[in-house]
């Protein structure tokens, strides 16, 4: 199994110091002033804009991504990573028009571009993950604010530091 491989540097074009990481950082400024560019060498990161994977997240796959702020449409620099694990096997997640599992429920074991088209729901604010990772998107057609989701219970994505968003598709993370 290879495992993931990112490298973080503190300026645009991958110049000043840099960090190599292979799993999960909480707090970059631990180890980087700031960080405003990096390669993605092996796997597939989710970096957030705030410490503690909070904030506003990106997808990040194998590439080069010399100017992160600007290429991403993001203010502030990475602050945190986490490494998504490769998944084989099926996706399958029940997501819930309300919190703590309330309201409407429906069972994915495929990408969703519109649950509302879908499965006329207006809402999805609570899902339980039971099998695969997901990255959910607070406008259909996998666009807008994203969130990643591993194996879990969300009784509230409020709780994620996602307050005021809903989401309208889901999209499974494959062929990393």
């Amino acid at each position: 199994m290879t495992m993931g491989k990112i490298i973080f540097y503190e300026d645009r074009n991958f110049q000043g110091r840099s960090y190599e990481c292979m799993s999960d950082c909480s707090d970059m400024t631990s180890v980087l002033n700031r960080c405003h560019s990096c390669k993605v060498e092996n796997g597939c990161f989710m970096v957030y804009d705030r410490p503690n994977f909070v904030g506003n997240q990106v997808l990040m796959r194998r590439g080069e991504y010399a100017d992160y702020t600007s290429m991403m449409g993001m203010r502030d620099c990475i602050r945190s990573c986490r490494m998504i694990p490769m998944h084989r096997g099926q996706f399958r997640m029940k997501i819930y028009e309300r919190e703590n599992f309330n309201g409407q429920m429906n069972e994915l074991s495929d990408d969703c571009d519109n649950i509302m088209e879908r499965f006329r729901m207006s809402d999805c604010m609570s899902c339980n993950v039971m099998d695969g990772h997901w990255l959910m998107y607070e406008q259909p057609h996998f666009r807008g604010k994203m969130m990643y989701l591993r194996p879990g219970e969300y009784r509230s994505f409020r709780d994620q530091g996602m307050s005021g968003t809903r989401f309208m598709s889901m999209k499974r993370i494959t062929d990393m």
